[in-house]
Order: structure tokens, then C-alpha cells, then sequence
């Protein structure tokens, strides 16, 4: 029956990643330029300097492979997030993570004029590491100690937090509005290939490490005395996974801004799908939530063409609903 089991969730890993790779080939196809699926098989076989094949090749190209990467890292933060601290409602954007990642590179260009990508994706790693410690350390206060409904509301106090503090910056600053009002709404357009490749590395840390902890996170979520028992060293297996939450986290804001939902939505769709075995769950929700971003990118291209909705907006509203739904359920049967 487990072989079986097994089977079946690698048939459907195998699906899920063919509508991945289709949705990257969509994506590279799609959009107010007029391209054919010829004429982008054409661009990489064939190129000849046209107008539709740069845009292929240096517009659509870079913005498919951002938009997947960051889909994958942020819902595997999630997956992470939520075994850790038990919360059905965690995520690098309910935690404040996203938001503690964008102030600090607001804060660079604002007060700084930093326009390097590499200063970008360390200042948006630190961001995130002072909210997830901030985020903690607040929902470890009083008697209780840490508990789900103290982590959420904690993370919306240092998310709103970061909000304010980021606005205030921009008030200041009106130069730099310009420049990263459209990064804060969390958007994959524009974006170079030259930024991806700057973060990549440490995305890649961070999915090696979400796989590597798969195992061991399948003990943390039976809880941490049941971990120890079987001798599961809590400190370290926690320390490594929020490394790799920051990895993650702090690498998608620096390419694509803040984008609100993916890590808790496709959490819960893939542990519908795929079940509880986090060997499983990390490399569904990687693939799903690449899906997903792909899914929301396509279509802010053609809701209000030729001007394009920010992708972080599509996310939000498909989001929204999902996390009152969630919230509602998870609280209400506590």
C-alpha cells in the first residue's frame, strides 16, 4: 500500500511539474507583444535580432524563470513556517517577514542611493532575519510562551510595523517613490535575468535545505518532546530551518518585491493533495507554488491591457478569501 502511496504522489509530482514547465513556455508566449509559439521556438533555434524574439528572449525569458523561482520559494517557506510554529496562518508575509525584508532595501535606496543587486539581495536576507527574530522574540512573551495565536499576532504587529516605517520613508523621500512603488507591490516584470542570477544561489540553498530537513520536520510537527525522544536535536533542526525561511523569504523580496499569500495558500493545497509527509510536501508545494505565481503573472497581463496589474495584486485577491477561510477554520476549532 505505501509503494502504492508513493506511486501515485510521484504520477502526480510528474503532473504537476509538466503544467509548470507548460505555464514557463505560456508565460514566455503570452503578452501584449503578439508572439506564436513558432516564433519562440524560433527566438532560441533561430534567433535574428527582431523585435518579437528580444522581447522573448530578454523580457518574457527572465520574468517566467523569476516568477517560478519565487512561487517555489515562497510556498516552501511557508511549508516551513507553518510545521515549526504549528500555525495554520504563517507565512513570510502574515510574519512580517516580507514586509521587514522590503524596509530594509527601501531604507538602502531612500536614505543610501544603493542600486546594486547584491547590496539588494543582503539588505532583503537581513530584513528578514530582524522580523522572523523580532516576530519570535514578541510572541515568546508572557506565561504562555509561544503559541499560534500570539506568533500571528505578533507577525501583523511587525508587519504593520515595517509598513509604516517603509511609507515613512517614502514620504521622506519622493525621488524614491518612483523607483520602488512598483517593487513594493511586489511585481515580476522588468526584472532582469542578471537579478535572479544574483539570488539564486542562496534560493537553491534554501530548497536544499527544506529537502534535507524534510524528514526531520516530520518529527517537529508531532511536537517537540516526541522529536527529542526520538532523537531529533530541536535546536539545531529549527535553527536550520528558519536559516533556510530567510534564505528563501529574503531572496524572492529582493528579485520581486513583496508578494503577499503564496506561502499560505499552496501549503494547505498541497498537504490536500499530497498528504502530511513533508519528503513529499516541500517538492509539491516548490512546483505548485511556481504554478501558481506563473497562473497569476499570465493573467495580470490581460485584465486591464496593455497596462499590467502587479502580480503581488493578483496574488491578494485570489489570497484574501483563502486566509479568512483558513483563519476562520483553524481558530474556531481550537
Amino acid at each position: 500500500m505505501l509503494l502504492k502511496k508513493s506511486a501515485q504522489r510521484a504520477a502526480g509530482l510528474l503532473f504537476f511539474t509538466l503544467i509548470l514547465l507548460f505555464l514557463i513556455c505560456a508565460s514566455i508566449v503570452f503578452g501584449y507583444t503578439n508572439t506564436s509559439w513558432k516564433m519562440a521556438v524560433d527566438s532560441f533555434l533561430a534567433y535574428n535580432g527582431s523585435n518579437e524574439h528580444i522581447i522573448l528572449q530578454t523580457v518574457r525569458l527572465p520574468r517566467a524563470l523569476i516568477a517560478a523561482s519565487v512561487g517555489a520559494s515562497l510556498a516552501v517557506a511557508g511549508v516551513i513556517m507553518q510545521t515549526l510554529t504549528k500555525n495554520p496562518l504563517a507565512s513570510p508575509s502574515v510574519f512580517g517577514i516580507n514586509a521587514g525584508a522590503g524596509f530594509a532595501v527601501v531604507l538602502a535606496v531612500t536614505l543610501f542611493s544603493v542600486n546594486s543587486l547584491t547590496a539588494y539581495s543582503w539588505l532583503a536576507f537581513t530584513g528578514a532575519a530582524a522580523a522572523s527574530f523580532g516576530v519570535y522574540a514578541i510572541g515568546s512573551l508572557g506565561r504562555e510562551g509561544l503559541t499560534p495565536m500570539k506568533l500571528t499576532l505578533a507577525g501583523a504587529a511587525v508587519a504593520a510595523l515595517f509598513s509604516s516605517l517603509t511609507q515613512g520613508l517614502l514620504v521622506l523621500n519622493e525621488a524614491a517613490l518612483d523607483q520602488v512603488l512598483f517593487w513594493l507591490a511586489g511585481s515580476v516584470q522588468g526584472r532582469k535575468l542578471e537579478m535572479l542570477k544574483s539570488v539564486f544561489p542562496y534560493l537553491a540553498a534554501g530548497w536544499i535545505l527544506s529537502f534535507v530537513l524534510a524528514g526531520k520536520l516530520n518529527l517537529l510537527s508531532m511536537g517537540d518532546d516526541v522529536a527529542r525522544g526520538l532523537g531529533v536535536q530541536v535546536g539545531l533542526v529549527k535553527g536550520i530551518a528558519a536559516l533556510s525561511v530567510i534564505l528563501l523569504a529574503g531572496g524572492a523580496v529582493a528579485v520581486s518585491g513583496p508578494i503577499a499569500f503564496v506561502g499560505i495558500i499552496i501549503p494547505h493545497i498541497t498537504r490536500a493533495i499530497a498528504g502530511i509527509d513533508h519528503r513529499w510536501v516541500i517538492p509539491y508545494s516548490a512546483v505548485m507554488g511556481a504554478i501558481l505565481l506563473l497562473l497569476a503573472d499570465i493573467a495580470a497581463r490581460y485584465i486591464i491591457m496593455p497596462q499590467e496589474v502587479p502580480v503581488g495584486v493578483m496574488t491578494a485577491l485570489i489570497g484574501t478569501p483563502f486566509f479568512i477561510f483558513i483563519a476562520r477554520k483553524g481558530f474556531n476549532s481550537k
